[in-house]
C-alpha cells in the first residue's frame, strides 16, 4: 500500500506528531515525512528536542512554545495511551477498580492530551484548513459499549472524546476550517495489543497510520467534533 498524501492540505504544510515513539505514531511520522507535500514533520516525546511529557503539564506548554516559531502547523496528532501499565491490566470486574490504576489511566489517556489540545490548538493556522486529531478507542464509546469491562480504560477515552468535542466547538470560533476528530486506529500490533494476542488479530501500524490520514484528509469542516474510526466510519459517543 503507498503511503497517504494529505492532498487536502497546502503544498509545504507542516505536521507535529505527539507520542511518536509508540507505533502508530511513528508510523504515521513516518508517512508524514514521506509525503513530498510535507515541508517538516516533528515528532514529539519524552526524549526529543523539545521534550514532552505528558505527566508534567511544564513540557507541554514548553514545547507548543518553542514550535510556535515553526508554525502555523497544519496537522497534529496525538498518539500517544496507555491501556495497561505497573499498576496492573484493565479492569474486567469492579472490584478490581482501584485509585493508582484509573489516575495513571485517566494522566496518560484524557489529562495529557487535554492539556495537549490547550497548549497545541492555538498552533493550528487562522485561515485555511487544519487538522487535529487525537488517538481514542471504540472501546470508549459509551453507546457501543455491550461487553462491559476495561473500566478505566473505557472511560479515559470516553472523557477524551467529551474534551475533543467540546474543544472542537470552541476552536470553531476562532479556526472556521479546522478539523478536530477523535481516531479509532483498530487493534494494532504493538505494546499496547501484545497481551491481548494483537500479533494474532491486529495489523501493522504502518497499515493503521495510512488508514488513519487518508480518514483524516478526508474530512470536511462540517466533520469536527466527530468520531471515526480507520475505515472511515463515524463511530457513536
Amino acid at each position: 500500500m503507498s503511503s497517504p498524501s494529505l492532498q487536502s492540505l497546502p503544498q509545504g504544510y507542516r505536521a507535529l506528531v505527539i507520542g511518536s515513539s509508540g507505533a502508530i505514531g511513528s508510523a504515521v511520522l513516518a508517512h508524514l515525512q514521506a509525503d513530498p507535500r510535507c515541508a517538516l514533520a516533528v515528532g514529539l516525546g519524552r526524549h526529543t528536542i523539545p521534550a514532552l511529557d505528558l505527566d508534567d503539564e511544564a513540557t507541554i506548554a514548553r514545547a507548543a512554545q518553542q514550535l510556535q516559531a515553526q508554525g502555523p502547523w497544519h496537522c497534529i496528532l496525538h498518539a500517544a495511551g496507555m491501556l495497561h501499565g505497573p499498576h496492573g491490566m484493565p479492569e474486567k470486574r469492579l472490584g478490581q477498580l482501584n485509585y493508582a490504576q484509573m489516575e495513571a489511566t485517566f494522566r496518560t489517556n484524557t489529562f495529557g492530551p487535554a492539556l495537549v489540545l490547550a497548549h497545541f490548538a492555538p498552533l493550528l493556522p487562522k485561515q485555511g484548513r487544519s487538522l487535529l486529531a487525537v488517538l481514542s478507542a471504540k472501546v470508549g464509546s459509551i453507546g457501543d459499549n455491550r461487553l462491559g469491562g476495561w473500566y478505566s480504560y473505557r472511560a479515559s477515552k470516553a472523557a477524551l472524546n467529551m474534551l475533543l468535542k467540546t474543544a472542537s466547538i470552541e476552536v470553531a470560533r476562532s479556526h472556521p476550517q479546522a478539523v478536530l476528530v477523535a481516531l479509532h486506529p483498530g487493534t494494532v500490533n504493538s505494546a499496547l495489543s501484545a497481551p491481548f494476542n494483537g500479533a494474532e488479530i491486529g495489523r501493522p501500524a504502518a497499515d493503521a497510520a495510512g488508514d488513519l490520514l487518508r480518514v483524516l484528509d478526508g474530512l470536511g469542516a462540517q466533520d469536527t467534533g466527530s468520531f471515526y474510526a480507520y475505515n472511515g466510519e463515524q463511530l457513536p459517543w
